[in-house]
């Protein structure tokens, strides 16, 4: 039997199979995402052109996903699982960034689930502590296309740097409330570029009381990404990383066996892992296959092999399991990345706010 997930994607017995047969026996009982993407599609104010799903694979897959139809895919997805996640809206000024915010805010109320507001490096002081001021919010999101709107590209502010959309009156706020910030790296270089390693440890230093957490392993979905820049931050134990999006199996183990399995948290970056396929590397590049014919769905497998695809979310976590028994890592190692990492760090956050 089929079930819908989310977009074009259902759940299927493939999946079924591929839980039982690889996850079951792996995933705790207690699953805590990191990074997920939650924004009712009514908020959206301007649809994806044509144009747009062109330029970017991600462009063509990341359609907005409600709080409700988000609980019915999670209870889908990981059967049998408590599940809870810290939610954030869309990063994109296509959308209703305040009034998507606010209904994240009721979601996460609804389902007791944690927030990040997304901010604009445009707000004043005063517009970012609105935004963190409730009880579910923890923290921000932001990010480098809050800088200005392009209607041809996603990508026109990726070269900026971090405090172009994440300037210093905003961080100071984040600090004195000792805020979670969920920071996607610029450059095309990706976390290794100088200068994101130079203002990733400003930041470290200059507002320590900020939890920061580095997105997708610092965009590393490929090994020579994390390797020249992970051990430019390895020695800071304060600084945490979320592995959302990343399929690699040698980045997770990587990443793990380099910063040890207590500074790093479990993540999807869904809606877009529902998508169905496989991912391969080759060098610093990589390809995602999948069985549905996007613009960017050049490389395909013969109807046989598309038929055998999981969920990109499973063949995530299949990977991480791979990292974990290569690097003999033990179960509460296991459950610390899949939540109980997140949990403490948010834990904390919230024993300053009562002090």
């Amino acid at each position: 039997m089929n079930e819908h997930l989310h977009h074009v994607w259902s759940y299927n017995d493939v999946d079924r199979r591929f839980w039982q047969e690889h996850l079951e026996d792996f995933v705790p009982h207690d699953i805590y995402d990191a990074h997920t993407h939650v924004n009712s599609p009514e908020l959206r104010l301007e649809q994806m052109t044509d144009e747009k799903r062109r330029q970017y694979w991600v462009n063509e897959v990341l359609e907005p996903i409600s709080a409700d139809d988000a609980d019915r895919c999670h209870r889908i997805v990981y059967p049998g699982r408590k599940f809870s996640c810290l939610a954030m809206g869309m990063p994109d000024l296509s959308y209703d960034i305040k009034g998507g915010n606010e209904d994240l805010r009721l979601g996460c109320e609804r389902y007791g689930w944690d927030a990040l507001a997304v901010i604009s490096p445009h707000w004043s002081r005063q517009e970012v502590l609105a935004a963190i001021d409730h009880p579910r919010v923890i923290g921000v999101k932001p990010y480098y296309a809050m800088i200005g709107q392009d209607p041809t590209s996603r990508d026109k502010y990726l070269e900026a740097d971090i405090f172009d959309f994440l300037p210093h009156h905003q961080l100071e706020v984040l600090n004195a409330r000792g805020s979670w910030v969920t920071l996607h790296v610029p450059k095309s270089a990706r976390l290794g570029h100088a200068s994101n390693i130079s203002q990733i440890r400003r930041i470290r230093e200059q507002y320590p009381d900020i939890t920061l957490v580095i997105a997708h392993l610092g965009r590393s979905y490929t090994l020579p990404h994390a390797q020249e820049s992970l051990p430019l931050l390895a020695e800071d134990e304060g600084l945490y990383f979320d592995n959302s999006a990343v399929l690699n199996p040698q980045v997770h183990r990587y990443a793990l066996e380099l910063l040890g399995p207590r500074r790093i948290c479990w993540g999807t970056d869904n809606p877009i892992f529902y998508m169905r396929g496989r991912r391969t590397w080759s060098g610093r590049t990589y390809i995602n296959l999948t069985s549905h014919p996007f613009h960017f769905n050049t490389n395909r497998q013969s109807p046989g092999i598309e038929a055998t695809y999981t969920l990109y979310v499973y063949e995530a976590i299949r990977a991480i399991r791979q990292a974990c028994e290569e690097l003999g890592l033990s179960r509460d190692d296991v459950k610390n990345i899949f939540g109980g990492n997140a949990r403490r760090w948010i834990a904390a956050i919230r024993a300053r706010h009562i002090a």
